[in-house]
């Protein structure tokens, strides 16, 4: 049998290097993409291993993986879960924990109101209240300005919840001492900044609690999965236990995977009910918090190990092609905004941002169409101005005429977009980029 496996990864493993080596592109009939998976037979034979020891959910990958990438986002603790997305609606949900901050319904949350549904709805389905405010240009940060007066005017704030833009963060220094002044809950959501920096420190160690994503656009994947990271191991089971249906038992950290083979605490039959005092339970069937089911497969942990290995050479891809971009675009500054790290900022470029100026000639609408009819690749900055959109609307009456309130907001959701920095852009489809971008100036615009 242990030689059919081996056979079995072998085939596997040789699948994967001939596809790889038989793939190509060509410019203009195939597509540039702005993002997407970078796997070779390492995270496929790792798949295929895990699959085949018969234990699906969430096991010793699991926890190796939560062991290994916790030190990623700078933190001492985390779980793994099946997508971002989750990893936020814990990372919120957590909050409401008698064993943590004990957030009761309506409590506030600064917010920006350019974002990702993901970083706004768990504060929503938690009963929570957003409260939004603009952005800045050229980055799409939250304005801190509006931050620090919505502070002074409002003593029921509680914490503040924001993506980095793109891999690059605001002011940090001034965030970090508006959190400390008013004594805020920071949910860091790291999403898009993997691998970057603030003044030599790593996004996603800011936060109270972080937050990761492992979507295939992301810096690095799984296929799906996310993940929630913490200072405190005692917060991580309250996390834990958020995810895994509100259970009690810890066992599952100690011994991931294992059914029948003792306990961690070895107390599993005790009297564990506080409303049936003198009954005996199994502990495993105890549930403290009202929680869910966000696990991911053990087998995407597995491939998620694999990536982890090549995260140095992913980040470094996509600085290096961010910088390219630069170069690509720095003719036509007066077109567009470029994109600026932040002071004391190192992005790992999620993307690369351009908003069209007011008073250019272009409109961005026109040089999106051309580029993705030359089948390259282009992105909207997410929602634009998430009030305006059928599901949020409802919560947009406080603020008014919304494109006075928020203008920054407005002129996001009218002219800017994103180009890909991931690894997968070779010299050769820059190349393409670049030839593409100077046909659509040189033809539609200087002519």
């Amino acid at each position: 049998m242990s030689d059919k496996k081996q056979q079995i990864l072998d085939l596997v493993k040789e699948y994967i290097i001939e596809k790889r080596q038989a793939e190509s592109w060509t410019p203009g009939e195939d597509w540039v993409s702005y993002s997407g998976p970078i796997f070779d037979e390492n995270e496929y034979t790792a798949a295929f291993e895990s699959l085949l020891t018969e234990w699906l959910i969430f096991g010793k990958k699991g926890r190796e993986f939560e062991l290994e990438f916790a030190q990623h986002l700078g933190k001492k603790a985390g779980i793994l879960t099946n997508s971002g997305s989750s990893a936020n609606l814990l990372a919120v949900s957590a909050l409401k924990s008698r064993k943590w901050f004990n957030l009761k319904p309506g409590a506030k949350f600064i917010t920006p109101v350019v974002c990702f549904p993901t970083t706004i709805n768990p504060l929503i389905q938690n009963g929570f209240e957003p409260v939004f405010v603009d952005v800045t240009l050229p980055d799409l940060n939250l304005d801190l300005d509006q931050v620090e007066r919505v502070l002074e005017e409002d003593p029921e704030i509680r914490g503040i919840m924001f993506a980095h833009v793109l891999g690059n963060p605001p002011d940090m220094d001034r965030l970090m001492s508006l959190v400390k002044k008013y004594n805020l809950i920071f949910v860091e959501d790291a999403c898009d900044a993997l691998g970057s920096y603030y003044d030599g420190k790593k996004l996603g160690s800011f936060g109270t609690i972080s937050t990761c994503s492992f979507f295939p656009a992301h810096h690095m994947t799984m296929g799906e999965g996310g993940f929630v990271a913490t200072d405190s191991t005692v917060k991580r089971m309250v996390l834990a236990s958020y995810r895994d249906w509100g259970r009690a038992c810890y066992c599952n950290t100690a011994k991931p995977g294992s059914v029948t083979s003792g306990t961690a605490c070895g107390n599993r039959f005790q009297e564990w009910l506080p409303g049936m005092k003198t009954t005996t339970f199994d502990h495993r069937y105890v549930f403290d918090e009202i929680g869910y089911n966000l696990k991911p497969l053990d087998l995407a942990a597995a491939m998620g190990l694999e990536q982890i290995k090549k995260l140095p050479m992913l980040d470094e891809a996509r600085r290096q092609n961010f910088n390219r971009l630069k170069e690509i675009f720095a003719p036509y500054e007066n077109y567009f905004h470029l994109p600026e790290p932040t002071y004391k900022a190192d992005p790992c470029w999620f993307g690369f941002l351009l908003t069209v100026r007011d008073g250019s000639p272009i409109g961005r609408q026109d040089f999106v169409d051309f580029m993705e009819s030359k089948k390259i690749q282009t992105r909207s900055y997410f929602t634009g101005l998430v009030l305006a959109h059928p599901g949020y609307i409802h919560l947009a009456e406080p603020y008014g005429a919304l494109e006075e309130t928020f203008p920054m907001a407005a002129k996001v959701t009218h002219d800017s977009f994103f180009l890909g920095t991931y690894y997968g852009l070779t010299d050769e489809k820059l190349d393409y980029i670049e030839k593409c971008v100077k046909e659509f100036f040189n033809f539609r615009v200087l002519m």
